[in-house]
């Protein structure tokens, strides 16, 4: 009988990486940034605390690794389904789907974060947006070569409207938004405000 049949696989490198960002996102997720502990951390991972401290000396650089890491896993890709309306929509709900989670630990659990590196809300979600072009930008643009938006209207606040709202709405109850509410973002307020006019 070969001894090491049943001895755990010494992880190294990338995967090692990947197994303690992931415990690291989890943990953040579970106990907001107070419960992001090295040593919590290390045991979600089965690994231990020097080997993240070499990583990532101070819990702030961690965060940042997990939140960036996490990101870079997320579907930014543009739904395509015809019309703006129905492409808005269908960000909308993907977000409310995968993200809400994360804007509510970004309004109520990193405020320890926040005072103690300096950084805001709009860091944070930097680190998770990170290099990829926003899908409103390519909805928007496929919505102006359709003729369906005024480009003169469609200013950078114009532009950032429906996301704004949306997060207004999660970040004010902590929750997903009713899908009603979405619907109401796109149709009473953004449509109407870079529909062209008629001449």
């Amino acid at each position: 009988m070969d001894l090491n049949e049943n001895r755990p696989t010494r992880r190294r490198g990338a995967e090692l990486e990947a197994a303690i960002l992931d415990a690291a996102w989890a943990q953040l997720a579970e106990r907001g940034y107070s419960g992001l502990t090295f040593e919590a951390v290390a045991d979600r991972a089965g690994t231990s605390r020097p080997v993240l401290y070499r990583r990532w000396p101070t819990r702030a650089e961690l965060l940042q690794a997990a939140v960036e890491f996490h990101g870079d896993r997320q579907d930014t890709s543009s739904p395509d389904t015809g019309s703006l309306r129905g492409d808005l929509l269908a960000a909308l709900r993907r977000s409310n789907d995968k993200r809400s989670d994360f804007l509510v630990l970004l309004s109520a659990s990193l405020g320890e974060y926040y005072e103690e590196t300096g950084r805001s809300p709009s860091d944070v979600r930097e680190f998770l947006l990170g290099r990829h072009r926003l899908s409103i930008d390519v909805i928007l643009d496929r919505a102006v070569a359709r003729g369906e938006a005024d480009p003169d209207r469609l200013t950078p606040l114009v532009r950032a409207v429906p996301y704004n709202l949306y997060r207004h709405e999660v970040m004010m109850s902590l929750h997903a938004v009713p899908d009603r509410t979405l619907e109401a973002i796109v149709d009473e307020v953004f449509l109407p405000l870079v529909t062209p006019r008629d001449e």
